[in-house]
């Protein structure tokens, strides 16, 4: 009898210690040791969840791109992670009208066939625009400044081309990029579009775009929406079209942040005083530079460890921020897919390599990628 019950015992230790071998191993206890230790998960590109997937609850995640971006490894990282797109550059009335009767549609139609084929929302970004427009729209054929009247039907009929090109495929657009000048003495950025057709091009615009697609989400883009005094202007300016019906659902805020600004503060100040108007609110255009303002040497390109830290930190507290306003925040889109190329790459330093986005150059999740999504 005393052998027996020793065989039995010897038989449930051993079925304990492979019951514990299993139980280690389950993907349970292997999340449990990581929330104990407070170690970051392995930062693997084909892990179960993407940063939409983290999102889902709060608002979608969009990135701009550019037609090569739509192929490759590049395209699996988008479907993956993102639930919008935004044109980087074709939509803009440069290089989608380059001419007066004639439309370059291919590339545009490109991200927007990409979008519908993976289930993805898509921005139009931009109708109205002070830069890469096309000298025609302000030009007479003897190449001096056309009307009022001349420049105006132009817009209209650009804006009205374009919005119903993609109407029903498209459900927001940037309607007017920029149109506040940074100059805290003067309201206006003195551009053609205002030299020639006045205050009231920014009006007409969102009435044409309204009148192209009434479904689509009309909004007003602008940077530096954290500085008091430009943010003021802008809101002015919204508030003016709101009370005189103009139909403005929404302001973009760029978001081309870096390690300093925006403070926390400015962050909650701005989307507070622009939904206080009853718009949605977007960041449009998510990047956080590695350099400050003041740094212009060129040669200064490294990612070091405390710039890392700093940003890190920086989308951290913005995120924290987002998720807190997620009532009036609507969209999040970043500038650019990974740190393999962004346009701050080339400005204001051209030639200084920036990693200003989520993903590393082999498109990797990096360090901050890791503080997003670990709430």
């Amino acid at each position: 009898m005393k052998k027996s019950v020793n065989s039995h015992c010897s038989l449930n230790i051993i079925l304990i210690c492979v019951a514990m071998t299993i139980l280690l191993c389950s993907p349970i206890v292997a999340c449990a040791q990581t929330v104990l230790t407070g170690n970051p998960p392995v930062p693997e590109t084909n892990s179960v969840r993407g940063l939409k997937d983290y999102y889902k609850n709060f608002f979608p995640i969009g990135v701009s791109v550019s037609p090569a971006s739509l192929a490759g490894a590049e395209s699996d990282l988008i479907r993956k992670n993102f639930s919008s797109l935004s044109a980087e550059n074709v939509m803009k009335s440069g290089l989608i009208h380059p001419q007066e009767n004639s439309y370059a549609w291919d590339n545009a139609d490109r991200i927007v066939d990409f979008a519908q084929q993976n289930g993805l929302l898509i921005r139009g970004h931009t109708l109205c625009w002070h830069k890469q427009t096309p000298t025609w729209l302000f030009k007479d054929q003897e190449g001096k400044p056309v009307t009022k009247e001349v420049l105006l039907a132009r817009l209209k009929e650009h804006i009205q081309t374009v919005v119903s090109r993609y109407k029903g495929k498209i459900y927001a657009w940037d309607v007017v990029n920029e149109a506040i000048d940074d100059n805290d003495s003067v309201f206006l950025r003195g551009s053609d579009w205002y030299k020639i057709g006045g205050e009231e091009f920014i009006a007409d615009a969102f009435k044409w775009a309204r009148e192209a697609d009434p479904k689509a989400l009309l909004f007003y883009n602008d940077y530096n929406t954290e500085s008091p005094a430009k943010r003021a202007k802008i809101f002015k300016v919204l508030k003016r079209l709101k009370e005189a019906g103009v139909p403005v659902d929404g302001i973009g805020l760029q978001g081309h942040w870096d390690l300093t600004t925006p403070t926390e503060k400015t962050l909650r100040e701005s989307i507070e005083k622009f939904s206080s108007l009853g718009l949605q609110v977007q960041v449009t255009e998510l990047d956080v530079s590695v350099y400050s303002p003041a740094e212009k040497d060129p040669s200064n390109h490294q990612f070091t460890t405390e710039r890392e830290q700093r940003q890190m930190e920086q989308y951290k507290m913005i995120f924290r921020v987002l998720r807190e306003y997620k009532k009036e925040i609507t969209g999040v889109t970043f500038w650019n897919v990974s740190d393999r190329s962004s346009w701050l790459d080339n400005f204001p330093v051209r030639g200084r390599k920036n990693y200003p986005l989520l993903f590393d150059q082999q498109l990797h999740p990096k360090k901050a990628f890791w503080e997003v999504v670990k709430f």
